[in-house]
């Protein structure tokens, strides 16, 4: 297992820079999410670790070992791909027993067969091991690509977006999954994705990144309750945290504010509104107690337990209390609340 530290990493693609400078401390063990948009610098990152990338800038060490100039055979890393990458001419048992066939390992065909059997029933792929890999569904070939990466057995886990090709159901059950073997084995792992449920229900720590830089790092509930900006802000939540102008809010704003927001699980609501204060509903879901109502162009997402049906065109008076409420300035850094 490993440690590792990413000390003011810089990586750039002729004008372009991917990785900006970045500075980041993973624990040995922890399961690690690097969770932002596309183009963000996710993957860009994970190749920089696995050396599969080298720096334009900065040091990379491993349990305290410099390994920025080191290749990728002395890392010790296994990379799932977002693309499968599987040998087209082998089974789906040979795809994930040859990276335990490799020279330098030299593992008794006993112990390969005992690995590759026990994971391939982890993945209920157990019934396809006799098949070519050009024989599988997508989701199928992906769930082969996990388990070679799964049966090395390595100190660090790189996966890159490794669910997004399989259906609903399967990629919550492999969540469960992953993370119950990651704490088993203690790997280190680090994940990237765009999906906040896996980041949130994966991660010991998520790094939040934006145009190759860290915006913030923290547990899920760190950042879902304390973010640092406005960008943080809108990154965690389903559905997403409501943006509010400052002008609304007139006399209880801190000072310089331009933005105040607020989670629509913290919005108060009540069916009876009227005056200028009142909002138009648009939507409203019993199912997901939800509303979306409306008041001068601007969107405003409530939960609620209300037991009856709101209407379009219905009005609601919405409250938010102050100490749920969040304030950010015109640059979208969030600013301290009052007391």
């Amino acid at each position: 297992m490993a440690s590792i530290s990413l000390q003011g990493i810089t990586k750039r693609f002729g004008d372009i820079t991917a990785v900006d400078d970045m500075r980041l401390d993973i624990a040995d063990g922890e399961f690690f999410v690097l969770l932002g948009p596309s183009g963000a610098g996710k993957t860009t990152t994970l190749r920089l670790i696995a050396g599969l990338e080298t720096p334009d800038a900065g040091q990379l060490r491993m349990n305290g070992a410099d390994l920025t100039a080191a290749p990728p055979a002395q890392r010790d890393c296994a990379f799932v791909f977002q693309q499968y990458s599987l040998y087209p001419h082998l089974s789906v048992y040979d795809n994930m027993a040859f990276p335990l066939r490799a020279p330098m390992r030299r593992m008794d065909e006993a112990e390969i067969r005992r690995r590759v059997e026990r994971v391939a029933a982890v993945l209920h792929i157990e019934s396809k091991l006799q098949r070519k890999s050009t024989a599988l569904s997508g989701g199928e070939m992906q769930r082969v690509a996990i388990g070679r990466a799964l049966v090395r057995e390595p100190r660090v886990y790189l996966m890159d977006e490794p669910l997004s090709s399989l259906d609903a159901g399967l990629r919550e059950e492999l969540r469960v999954e992953l993370k119950r073997l990651q704490r088993a084995s203690g790997a280190t792992v680090v994940y990237v994705t765009h999906d906040q449920v896996e980041a949130t229900t994966l991660a010991d720590r998520i790094a939040i990144l934006e145009h190759g830089r860290i915006a913030q790092v923290g547990t899920p509930l760190e950042i879902y309750d304390q973010p640092q900006s406005l960008e943080v802000a809108q990154r965690l939540g389903s559905p997403a945290i409501n943006v509010l102008p400052a002008a609304w809010f007139a006399g209880s704003v801190v000072p310089h504010a331009k933005h105040v927001a607020i989670r629509p699980e913290d919005v108060e609501l009540s069916p009876d509104g009227d005056g200028s204060q009142a909002y138009a509903v648009i939507e409203c879901s019993l199912v997901k107690h939800l509303i979306v109502a409306e008041r001068s162009g601007v969107e405003v997402r409530a939960r609620s337990m209300l037991d009856q049906a709101l209407v379009p065109g219905a009005r609601v008076q919405m409250t938010f209390p102050p100490e749920r409420c969040m304030f950010f300035d015109g640059a979208g850094q969030r600013l301290a609340a009052s007391r």
